[in-house]
């Protein structure tokens, strides 16, 4: 059983385990999560460095895997080229947006409301539409100081198990396992990002923290968008009657 795999003390793994370990555990993490769930198994690719591994790990496990990307009308065009360049190369990848009208310049007045209407909708809509029972991500704990809290293994929502597989590594360790294996990148990353979101809300940034471009400016800077902390399943509490 996939659960049995948790570990608690993330932090001593980041520490104890060396690449190849790392790499060899979240193949096992995957691995377990494909024999446990198979076709109800999806890779949440958000088309950034940490997903782009996890991804290929999971091809390495089956190619018979499938995933989802949530996109947003204010992506950059180079995050947008390379979506479309994956999924012409992996159909199995299904993309999901909201079109739907809302009030301009939202991600200024009200980034949370923004995030929850173009990130978090579009994810419930994927978990629903693809039957998900478990979803893959490529959140790591030594990203930033909003992501220390998770685990490998999660049960957020009842009846939906979210899987972080590369949780325990280091940013090096992620470059590194994609050179090693050439998996293509945003090309973003070359201009000096080291984490992509939406083009008003990211900024190349300075310093030891990852996420420190994100959200410039307000109460979300550095922070999350909701996919990892809001529900995903059954109807959000602010929109029930």
């Amino acid at each position: 059983m996939l659960k049995e795999l948790c570990v608690q003390d993330v932090r001593q793994l980041v520490e104890d385990l060396n690449f190849a370990e790392k790499v060899d555990r979240a193949l096992t993490l995957i691995e377990a999560a494909w024999n446990e769930y198979g076709d109800r198994l999806a890779v949440a690719n958000s088309l950034g460095k940490d997903s782009m591994v996890v991804w290929d790990l999971a091809k390495r496990v089956s190619p018979k895997i499938a995933g989802f990307v949530v996109t947003t009308r204010y992506k950059p065009k180079e995050t947008v080229e390379f979506m479309n360049k994956l999924v012409r190369r992996y159909p199995e990848l299904k993309v999901f947006k909201n079109d739907a009208e809302i009030e301009p310049n939202l991600y200024r007045t009200n980034p949370d409301r923004c995030c929850e209407l173009l990130k978090v909708e579009p994810t419930r809509r994927a978990i629903e539409e693809m039957n998900v029972g478990c979803w893959a991500t490529g959140l790591r704990c030594t990203e930033g100081r909003t992501r220390t809290d998770f685990q490998e293994v999660e049960e957020r929502d009842e009846g939906l198990i979210k899987l972080n597989p590369i949780l325990i590594w280091y940013e090096r360790e992620v470059w590194q396992y994609l050179a090693l294996h050439q998996v293509p990148v945003n090309p973003l990353y070359a201009k000096g990002y080291r984490s992509l979101g939406c083009a008003p809300c990211t900024r190349i940034a300075q310093g030891a923290d990852e996420r420190a471009g994100r959200w410039v400016g307000t109460s979300k800077c550095g922070g999350e968008c909701g996919i990892h902390t809001r529900p995903l399943k059954g109807t959000p509490m602010e929109n029930r009657s």
